[in-house]
């Protein structure tokens, strides 16, 4: 490959005014040696780019860059400012200008080195040799991190600070043979030099090793501010004593921190502008969540901060990493492409299955509350009300059911398209939502329902996979994600589900849904025994997702069956039980309970009633032999007497709170009293069969009551 850099790329007398006039003259030089073919389109790109985030930096440096696909081949330029130029840093304008232009395809060796210039930047010996440097030759060659020809005007020991600047070895091969493995180059990247990195020593900070953080940085565009917050917070560690293990998630892809070391890391910290992905990987630690230009300009603080909250013990809840979802557990976030290296296709079905259905939840929540409020407003006959486009009077409380049940339909029409496509985004990332969409919503056209969607996810990142791994030439690789993969993926899904497997799936969900509206007496009530069986396996988990998406989808329709409405009250009811058996067990025994069990016990009253089953995580993760098993068998009873009951439910969560929307509400309370009785006193049977937890009043010293466990027990996570 060309080099990124030449002297022809480097003004040392960059006379600009402004950030606009530096980025003019620089890309100028750029279309000069035909690495630009549009000047003012590429500009544009660098100016949208700014606009999502100044690319000032403390320290006197300016680096504006984009991807564009104006651009040839992955380009730096370099200009040095006497008079400085204002690129939004707090400390003053910046006078070295470092303009970065990645085509829209760049591969993953080119991104890898711009990543490593990004790191050298926070070298304060680079970046005063560049200020000293010469001539433009000079600077160019020490971005490159090669030995200057002649005297240069290179500081006497400025070059080994810039040797990592140089192509990589491995990047460089990778390049050459076209290996799919180059973007490792960056795993290599990501932690420090000192310090175990296998993870394997799991002892608290205090037993005399260093204190262990582990990062996610990650910035819009994926090329500088990632690589540049890393190097930070490692040069910060260093000087500070911390072991900081950082995995950037930018551009070039990102490489998995291991599960052990991110099991050992005593703290976490996240500087990102986009999301963090996988963030339940990092529950349950002291955590900093900030702004990635926070981890370049003041990474001393934020290793503080971390520290001190967990010298106060203050962790993010399991499970709660990534936002909430509405179905009682929480949402996961969008997957890496293809699920986790070395997991097998069981594993990897179920997270792509559950990207779907936790994307999909929030639709059932709004939808189903609105059509719920609808009927509760404007009677069941309210599903017949003409448009409110039509006929809509403000004095009438009929017109405003109506607008809430019409509203309520719109959002519910969006539930098969959007689990269908986050399952394909879960499988084949962003260019899999098309196709995704697209199936889902043929799914709805040829009656295949929830069972068409699921399949239309499946196919449409499975397509979509398969493209992907076709060698395109490098001037297709631009328009591949923007063109050719949903023009492709949608014609083939659109093929597959409207000729061959849209009808069958059909005719099976049309089965499935005859077969639950027969289901009456005994084997009603078996059902929902398996269905609070489900619900309370794993709070919140796959298995009790499924039993969830079963139930809201047998009401995301705008007259369910009498059976739906059953299935959905069981299901809701089961939900609720664990949060609130462990409410009710820490409040009756609190002596088998420990001092932080007993404060989640006070907040799982209100996520029970609420019908949010994370409420039982930290009691599930600290006895899970006893508390699950409880559990299930109180989520069991409850699922079989609602069914038993006949309770209906048209709304897919809220808890009590949905208790008018109920066919037979004392009934249903009373199913849920049953479970919450039997699981609490599942629990304290069961408890009071070993010795009491650490902490716990019955241990105190002395016999008082200890305010909190001592510094030895292990803690569940808080919520």
């Amino acid at each position: 490959m060309s080099e990124m850099i030449t002297a022809d790329l480097v003004d040392l007398d960059l006379s600009a005014d402004s950030k606009e006039a530096a980025a003019r003259a620089l890309a100028e030089r750029m279309v000069a040696l035909g690495r630009v073919t549009d000047l003012d389109g590429f500009l544009a790109d660098v100016a949208a780019r700014e606009a999502q985030m100044p690319t000032g930096l403390d320290g006197g440096i300016g680096i504006p860059h984009c991807r564009s696909e104006h651009v040839t081949e992955p380009t730096l330029a370099f200009g040095r400012s006497a008079a400085g130029i204002d690129f939004g840093a707090a400390d003053g304008p910046a006078d070295l200008v470092f303009l970065i232009a990645a085509p829209a395809g760049a591969d993953d060796a080119h991104l890898t080195i711009l990543s490593s210039l990004a790191r050298q930047l926070m070298n304060a010996e680079f970046t005063d040799a560049l200020r000293a440097a010469a001539d433009a030759d000079a600077a160019a060659a020490l971005i490159r991190g090669e030995e200057p020809d002649g005297t240069g005007g290179v500081p006497e020991g400025a070059e080994d600070s810039v040797d990592s600047v140089a192509v990589p070895a491995a990047a460089t091969a990778g390049a050459a043979t076209g290996s799919p493995d180059v973007g490792a180059e960056e795993g290599s990247q990501n932690g420090t030099d000192d310090g175990p990195r296998n993870g394997t020593d799991d002892g608290p900070a205090e037993r005399g090793r260093p204190f262990r953080v582990v990062a996610v940085t990650s910035c819009p565009t994926g090329i500088a501010h990632t690589y540049m917050a890393a190097e930070s917070l490692e040069k910060a560690g260093r000087e500070a004593g911390v072991e900081v293990v950082v995995e950037t998630q930018g551009s070039a892809g990102f490489t998995r921190l291991d599960p052990a070391v991110i099991e050992a890391a005593d703290g976490v910290i996240f500087a990102h502008d986009v999301p963090v992905r996988d963030k339940d990987r990092f529950a349950g630690k002291p955590t900093v969540d900030t702004g990635v230009k926070a981890a370049i300009n003041r990474p001393g603080e934020l290793l503080d901060e971390v520290r001190g909250k967990a010298a106060r013990g203050e962790v993010t809840a399991a499970g709660a990493a990534g936002a909430a979802g509405t179905d009682g557990a929480s949402g996961t976030t969008p997957v890496e492409r293809g699920g986790k290296p070395g997991e097998g296709y069981g594993t990897k079905l179920r997270v792509w299955l559950m990207s779907g259905v936790s994307y999909m939840v929030p639709f059932v929540a709004a939808g189903g509350l609105l059509i719920a409020l609808g009927f509760a407003i404007g009677g069941y006959e309210i599903n017949k009300a003409p448009s409110v486009m039509d006929h809509f009077v403000w004095s009438q409380a009929d017109s405003w059911a109506a607008l809430l049940f019409q509203v309520g339909g719109v959002a519910f029409a969006f539930l098969v398209p959007v689990l269908a496509g986050y399952i394909a985004y879960g499988m084949a990332d962003r260019p899999g939502l098309v196709p995704g969409f697209v199936g889902g919503s043929i799914a709805l056209t040829v009656n295949a329902g929830f069972l068409g969607g699921l399949a239309a996810g499946l196919i449409s990142g499975a397509v979509v996979m398969a493209i992907q791994r076709v060698r395109i030439p490098a001037a297709l690789r631009g328009i591949m994600p923007v063109v050719v993969i949903p023009l492709i993926s949608s014609a083939v899904v659109g093929f597959l589900m409207f000729v061959v497997i849209g009808k069958p799936i059909a005719s099976a969900q049309k089965a499935m849904t005859d077969w639950l509206s027969g289901l009456s007496g005994a084997n009603a009530v078996l059902l929902g025994a398996l269905l609070g069986l489900m619900m309370c396996f794993d709070l919140g988990g796959p298995v009790n997702k499924v039993a969830y998406a079963f139930a809201t989808a047998g009401i995301a329709v705008a007259d369910p069956s009498d059976s739906a409405m059953k299935i959905m009250a069981a299901v809701m009811a089961a939900g609720m039980v664990p949060p609130l058996a462990m409410a009710l067990a820490t409040t009756v025994r609190g002596k088998l309970f420990n001092a932080a069990e007993r404060e989640n016990g006070k907040a799982a009253w209100v996520l029970g009633a609420s019908f949010i089953s994370e409420g039982a995580i930290p009691f599930a993760a600290a006895d899970p032999l006893r508390v699950i098993p409880s559990s299930m068998v109180g989520g069991a009873l409850t699922g079989a007497l609602s069914m038993a009951f006949g309770a209906t439910l048209r709304a897919p969560h809220g808890g009590i709170f949905v208790v008018p929307l109920i066919g037979n509400p004392l009934l249903y309370l009373v199913a849920i009293a049953a479970g919450v009785c039997v699981t609490t006193a599942l629990v304290i049977v069961l408890k009071g069969l070993r010795k009491p937890a650490p902490g716990a009043v019955a241990q105190g010293p002395g016999g008082t009551d200890p305010s909190a466990p001592s510094p030895e027990a292990k803690q569940p996570v808080a919520a």
